[in-house]
């Protein structure tokens, strides 16, 4: 008898016909995402889920479910899933690290350059029309070569964000709740500093850190003023890990110079004085969104389930 398993959005269908030679799927095909009653409802009878980071599963949820030995989530992080109320209920947690470290750094990367070098005010001034003649300071921005980065999380995605910035000769200064070991720093030219000292010496600020209690707001008004007038701080982590209103505040106050945002803490609403200032890149939350990326983070996610229901151990299991 096959298991049944529960797609709840849209992936790339390579992963569903995968998914369909070892088990009957009742697969979401839409973008839109199940309530939480819908939820609850298609669940019943399923053996895995294949879930998307919009799918909640509290402890409340978990507690609920019924059979289910599985659920597997198409994104690397994830705050969406009471991993601990998993781990009692019996139930295996999967994510799909590795394959989107490179892409996501990427991105993180073009925020930081498009917010240096005004990218998005360029294409807006030329679109619409404003662009006469050339002149001496005209959208300068800052340059980035032979500056400083601060890392904050210096996990997969951290360390490509640093081999990037190694490309453009910039000090590297990072922080993080665990030290990396000493032949990676020395690999990668990391300087270990406290969270104030980055905060001080950093004209860039990338933030590659876990949603958990002790990182939620971690940036919020005290820090934004601890930081250079003409510093930049990109998000690519999750929202919540800043204080919105405090960094909207900043930004239109000129406390920092600019800011490339791809999460944000309430998705999709934005804050709405983030929406009028100029010295913001704002991103949909898109920073893994490459073709070859998505497909195969939907890949991997099928693969942990069917290894879960095959009584396997799964490639990525977050349960301890």
């Amino acid at each position: 008898m096959k298991n049944h398993v529960l797609v709840t959005k849209r992936i790339y269908p390579e992963a569903v016909e995968l998914l369909k030679q070892h088990a009957e799927v009742d697969y979401v095909d839409s973008d839109d995402g199940l309530s939480a009653e819908e939820l609850a409802r298609r669940i019943k009878g399923k053996q895995a889920v294949v879930s998307q980071l919009t799918d909640r599963f509290d402890a409340a949820v978990i507690d609920g479910l019924e059979g289910v030995r599985s659920i597997s989530n198409v994104a690397v992080g994830f705050d969406n899933i009471d991993v601990d109320a998993a781990t009692r209920k019996g139930i295996l947690v999967t994510n799909t690290p590795d394959v989107l470290t490179d892409t996501t750094a990427d991105f993180a990367f073009a925020l930081l350059m498009a917010a240096a070098r005004r990218v998005v005010e360029g294409h807006h001034f030329v679109h619409s029309g404003q662009w006469r003649k050339w002149y001496i300071d005209l959208l300068v921005g800052h340059d980035i070569h032979h500056r400083t980065i601060g890392i904050f999380g210096m996990g997969r995605i951290g360390q490509a964000m640093a081999k990037r910035a190694g490309g453009f000769s910039m000090r590297i200064l990072y922080n993080d709740a665990i030290r990396a070991p000493e032949a990676l720093e020395r690999s990668l030219g990391l300087e270990f500093v406290s969270a104030e000292d980055l905060l001080r010496q950093a004209d860039f600020i990338s933030l590659h850190v876990p949603l958990l209690p002790e990182t939620r707001k971690m940036i919020g008004a005290a820090q934004l003023r601890m930081m250079k007038p003409t510093a930049i701080l990109v998000n690519t982590s999750r929202g919540p890990v800043i204080d919105e209103a405090a960094l909207a505040e900043a930004l239109d106050q000129k406390i920092i110079a600019g800011a490339g945002l791809d999460v944000f803490e309430q998705e999709p609403h934005v804050h709405p004085l983030l929406l009028k200032l100029e010295n913001v890149v704002l991103a949909p939350h898109i920073a893994s969104a490459s073709i070859d990326t998505r497909r195969k983070m939907s890949m991997v996610a099928v693969e942990n389930a069917l290894a879960a229901l095959d009584g396997k151990r799964p490639p990525n299991l977050l349960n301890p």
